[in-house]
């Protein structure tokens, strides 16, 4: 005989269905906390656990203070390549924003060691939230060599992605790429307007151009809207080489 499904399980499963049906579509409202507790006679934890738990399944945008949201689709970028994050958002049939949130020329002596500079040489640091069809889908903490990139502080990111302007002053010579999981933290999880429990995929990236550091980057991705992919080497034909997993 069949178990009947826990509470906070019944609940994600009737939220599933109405999104799975079509009755809720990305971006639509779902029912809050109290819709729930109402209407199927739980707790207060157990609605939040199953919203709780939407959220982390990459189903349901949680914004504090405002409400749950089905989750639009999530932007995905190539993991080995060095993309647009602009023209990523567009390929997943998303309009693209971008907020700048900070531009300024700093000194840090750890970040300029990080980059080859000397002790106290500035750098440009741009601090940019990246918005898919108005939801923000990656915080970028860009820093940029003033030697490379002299005009850095002088654009507008809001119409030119840091992506742009680095690639059209040289070729890219090598990159360094760090993945890492990481929960956002208070300010940074107001910023992306998720809860400072979700998890996000942190990069950390440092790309050389015209035989020096051309910039540094701190990119963190809320784990429910973003994704990175890719696939390097040669693939073999189908039936060939690969094990089965």
């Amino acid at each position: 005989m069949n178990q009947p499904l826990p509470h906070y399980q019944r609940l994600k499963a009737f939220v599933t269905g109405e999104i799975e049906a079509g009755r809720l579509r990305p971006g639509d409202r779902i029912p809050s906390e109290l819709d729930l507790i109402k209407r199927f006679g739980v707790s207060r934890m157990t609605a939040n656990r199953a919203l709780r738990e939407l959220e982390q399944a990459g189903a349901v945008t949680r914004v504090q203070g405002v409400g749950s949201f089905v989750a639009s689709r999530k932007t995905e970028q190539a993991m080995f390549e060095i993309n647009n994050i602009a023209e990523a958002v567009r390929a997943g049939g998303q309009a693209y924003g971008c907020r700048v949130i900070r531009l300024a020329a700093e000194a840090d002596p750890a970040m300029a060691a990080f980059m080859g500079l000397a002790p106290g040489e500035r750098y440009g640091r741009a601090v940019l939230l990246h918005l898919a069809d108005g939801v923000p889908v990656q915080h970028e903490d860009r820093c940029a060599n003033l030697a490379f990139a002299p005009d850095f502080l002088t654009q507008d990111f809001t119409r030119v992605t840091p992506y742009d302007h680095l690639m059209s002053l040289g070729p890219l010579q090598a990159a360094e790429q760090v993945f890492e999981a990481d929960l956002p933290g208070a300010d940074l999880a107001r910023l992306l307007q998720v809860t400072a429990s979700l998890p996000c995929i942190v990069l950390r990236r440092r790309t050389w151009s015209l035989n020096m550091v051309a910039s540094a980057a701190r990119i963190t991705a809320p784990s429910s809207r973003y994704r990175f992919s890719g696939v390097t080497g040669t693939v073999p034909p189908a039936g060939l080489g690969l094990p089965r997993l």
